[in-house]
């Protein structure tokens, strides 16, 4: 006996409608039964890690710092590019020699720039 073919598709959709409700229902059902029935001041508190929190939740951070993250973020992945490079050195062609070359001037040049601009003076 064959399978109606539009069988699986039913019972893929079933699982479907079934895989996203049921932690949604558990948690429904969890807090109908677990919860306080009234919000308190112990419910209402703000914490974090279980330690209360004090002062205020905006801290200003120097736009320095972002610099610092984008600078370090081209020079690591900078990495990523010449650990392959180093692997293969010895079966290379003069081709790829040379595009690593520029590959490694342009970075020079980038590291030069953002020195002279002052973005790797953590005194300021």
């Amino acid at each position: 006996m064959t399978p109606n073919p539009y069988f699986f598709i039913l019972i893929f959709c079933a699982v479907a409608l079934v895989f996203p409700t049921m932690p949604l229902a558990l948690a429904w059902l969890w807090r109908r039964f677990f919860q306080p029935p009234k919000p308190g001041a112990e419910k209402n508190a703000t914490y974090e890690c279980g330690v209360e929190s004090l002062g205020e939740a905006q801290v200003q951070f120097r736009s320095q710092y972002y610099l610092y993250c984008i600078i370090f973020l081209i020079f690591d992945v900078e990495a990523v590019f010449l650990v392959p490079f180093a692997v293969a050195f010895t079966g290379l062609p003069v081709g790829a020699f040379i595009a690593i070359l520029v590959f490694l001037l342009l970075l020079i040049e980038g590291l030069i720039w953002a020195w002279s601009k002052g973005c790797l003076d953590w005194a300021r």
